[in-house]
């Protein structure tokens, strides 16, 4: 106890007063803290984007389990109420999916996938009805001719709600163009945040995508609690589907992670290289650490075989040093992190101060620039702007377990060095240092 109070009060006056010929502790604990900083900040709005992302994908289009099947049985409600009352199912949602071609009275045709659903499908499905913003009109699908189009869907062929659009079905039904081509009233238009299904989807109801498909398969989407379970759920899914007399040759039973899952790799990776990219200032901090604490070693050389010479161990000298380190790497990783979450749970107004600093030079330039004869050529500043990227607002999530994994990396980074600089100390000889003095 004696000696963790001796070796704790040597270090923290080391760190206070600093090195005579070395960087100021004040530089690593800089270092470590922007380190922990911009670590944090970045990958809590890279998570904002990437989770966004992948839940718009899983609770609109794929869902966390999907069972199709042509089968009869697959259309009996008493089935989709038997899998709704899982315990680890949250909803159930029968529907039918088909490409067609939109096209409104003037203008060029685009492709979409038609989702046919019942009436009641944001009832039926919570999480379909939180991401599926209703910018104008009603989820209105009570008839047969209603229709609801994404917001881009809706601007690219110029059309609003009460207008009426064309569905020519490209699914494989024979006949000629008239034959396939439907008249359909628009009842809504939604926006979900994920530009390809605003620009590429639409929704009618089952009897109207029954009509444009013919026979074909159904797909019950279902949504389960936690989908890092879904090997669970798909098992409990299957005794369901076999006790109602549908077995795997008639169903093909599937989870998450067999759709996209190419793109959900790819953010994986991305995220990946962005950690280790930026964990790169903790090695360049650590190697300041590092050089600072052996020079720090040959500097007090003289100190060190003083307290050699009043009993203390190799390991009680290191520990010193050791010490050093941790009082760097928490100091700085604790600030870092601090300021890095105050900033990601406010990243808005970040942002907005960033803009508004970099505006008003802008402005300033401007008015120079015109005062001077010339003309005002900046145009307005913005971080993400809504002309390049498909968002409103910059998303941002902050995840503990990676919270903790970068205060860590950035503390420990800090103790390493810290230990390996202060190897240098073993080899300090009381006799041969005090023998000069």
């Amino acid at each position: 106890m004696k000696a963790a109070r001796w070796i704790g009060f040597i270090a923290s006056r080391y760190v206070s007063r600093g090195r005579k010929n070395s960087p100021s502790p004040v530089f690593s604990v800089l270092g470590i803290a922007t380190g922990v900083l911009a670590l944090t900040v970045i990958i809590a709005v890279m998570n904002g984007f990437q989770l966004g992302f992948i839940e718009s994908i899983l609770e609109i289009s794929s869902y966390h389990l999907r069972v199709e099947s042509s089968a009869p049985g697959i259309k009996d409600d008493r089935l989709s109420e038997k899998i709704r009352g899982l315990p680890e199912v949250v909803s159930v949602l029968p529907f039918r999916e088909l490409n067609v071609l939109v096209r409104a009275r003037q203008g060029n045709p685009r492709g979409a996938i038609i989702r046919g659903v019942s009436e009641d499908a944001l009832f039926l499905d919570r999480g379909l009805s939180e991401k599926l913003v209703i910018e104008d009109g009603y989820f209105d699908l009570g008839e047969n001719g209603n229709i609801v189009l994404g917001a881009e869907l809706a601007r690219f062929l110029t059309v609003r709600v009460g207008d009426r659009v064309n569905l020519l079905s490209i699914t494989g039904i024979i006949g000629s163009e008239e034959e396939n081509e439907r008249v359909y009233t628009i009842t809504g238009i939604f926006r979900s945040g994920f530009y390809e299904y605003d620009l590429g989807w639409a929704f009618v109801n089952m009897e109207t995508a029954e009509d444009l498909a013919g026979a074909g398969s159904i797909v019950l989407g279902i949504k389960i609690k936690n989908r890092w379970q879904d090997h669970r759920a798909k098992e409990e899914v299957r005794k369901v589907l076999s006790l109602s007399g549908i077995n795997e040759n008639d169903a093909a039973l599937s989870s998450w992670r067999d759709y996209n899952r190419a793109f959900f790799g790819a953010l994986r990776t991305e995220k990946l290289m962005m950690f280790i990219l930026v964990g790169l200032i903790f090695i360049v901090v650590g190697l300041n650490i590092f050089q600072s604490q052996r020079r720090t070693v040959l500097e007090r050389r003289e100190e060190i075989g003083l307290l050699r010479a009043l009993g203390a161990s190799d390991r009680a000298v290191r520990l010193v040093f050791v010490w050093d380190g941790f009082i760097i790497g928490l100091v700085g990783a604790g600030a870092g992190l601090a300021l890095g979450l105050l900033i990601a749970f406010n990243i808005q107004t970040f942002f907005s101060v960033i803009e508004g600093a970099v505006n008003f030079f802008i402005y300033v330039f401007n008015s120079v620039s015109v005062y001077l004869g010339g003309y005002a050529g900046a145009d307005e500043f913005s971080v993400f702007s809504p002309r390049v990227f498909y968002i409103k607002e910059i998303p941002s999530r902050v995840i503990p377990i990676e919270v903790v994994s970068i205060f860590l990396f950035g503390f420990l980074s800090a103790i390493s060095a810290a230990w390996f600089a202060s190897g240098k100390v073993s080899g300090v000889r009381p006799a041969e240092v005090l023998r000069y003095e």
